[in-house]
């Protein structure tokens, strides 16, 4: 994979300028490059303090060799949703655990992304992009090379990378849309649970009730924060525990997890700079409480 600008004034006077302000390359990312002699200038490897004249063409080899030496491949049925040379976008099902652990180190996602890479020969690090719970469903996204994450994350933090979600939860809302905004901690005393805290982080989720029923609704839930269980925390301050989730509300009879499916992602594609929109359907177990089987 290449980048390549082409200098079309004296706005910059030497490549290391071009290599930071046009394509936002960090100073680690950077030091790699120039370690690698990945960066040319008219196609010769170049020094990155080298000046420039209008007309030279700057270009950055993106590809390494890598390992994921700590995670062991496995073989996993993976539901593709998108690819192309930058981007691997999974529809993940509930109950697989995204990083390797302890509890799940040969079955994790990232273990059948490393199967999967070696069969198409691709030698690169496992880099998840967004993160999902072990029991949440849906959209998650590995970048094939380092640079395509840092840009994903970037767009993150500004908030340009939008996740939507699709939830189930307990109630009915009087509000049919609004903006939750409170921020998170960890709980004292616990590694996994979170809750709302004034000394937490600042949180913010959007809230659309797109369906109802007696007892539970259906809401898209639209972060503008990316808190660990942001939307099942959000939710239960407000007393609309999700569905299922036993660490913030109850077990349910309909579900035996927290019914919880990203179901939208959109974002600027760091290379080509398409904007990028990318849904999934609702897996069975969430479609089967709308929808019973038997009607």
């Amino acid at each position: 994979m290449i980048l390549e600008y082409i200098v079309k004034d004296d706005k910059y006077q030497n490549i290391n300028q071009i290599l930071k302000q046009e394509f936002n390359i960090s100073s680690r990312l950077l030091h790699k490059l120039i370690t690698y002699k990945h960066v040319f200038l008219n196609g010769v490897a170049a020094d990155t303090r080298n000046n420039i004249s209008v007309g030279d063409i700057i270009s950055v080899n993106l590809d390494f060799e890598e390992e994921s030496e700590n995670i062991v491949s496995f073989k996993m049925d993976l539901n593709i949703v998108f690819e192309d040379d930058s981007l691997l976008v999974l529809n993940k099902p509930a109950g697989i655990a995204v990083h390797p652990s302890i509890l799940h180190y040969e079955d994790s996602l990232s273990n059948g992304v490393k199967f999967y890479f070696e069969q198409i020969g691709l030698h690169r690090k496992i880099r998840p992009v967004n993160r999902l719970d072990l029991n949440t469903s849906g959209l998650i996204i590995f970048a094939k090379n380092e640079y395509v994450q840092e840009c994903l994350i970037q767009q993150m933090k500004e908030n340009i990378f939008k996740k939507e979600y699709v939830a189930i939860v307990n109630g009915r809302f009087e509000k049919v849309r609004g903006t939750i905004n409170l921020p998170i901690a960890r709980k004292e005393n616990s590694i996994i649970e979170r809750c709302i805290s004034q000394t937490g982080q600042e949180a913010i989720t959007d809230y659309e009730v797109i369906q109802e029923f007696d007892k539970f609704s259906v809401v898209e839930c639209a972060l503008k924060t990316g808190r660990t269980h942001q939307i099942r925390v959000h939710m239960a301050a407000i007393g609309h525990p999700l569905l299922g989730d036993t660490l913030y509300g109850s077990t349910s009879n309909l579900i035996n997890r927290q019914a919880l499916h990203s179901h939208k992602v959109s974002f600027v594609h760091p290379i080509n700079h398409e904007q990028i929109t990318l849904c999934c359907d609702l897996p069975c177990d969430m479609k089967n409480i709308l929808e019973p089987p038997n009607k």
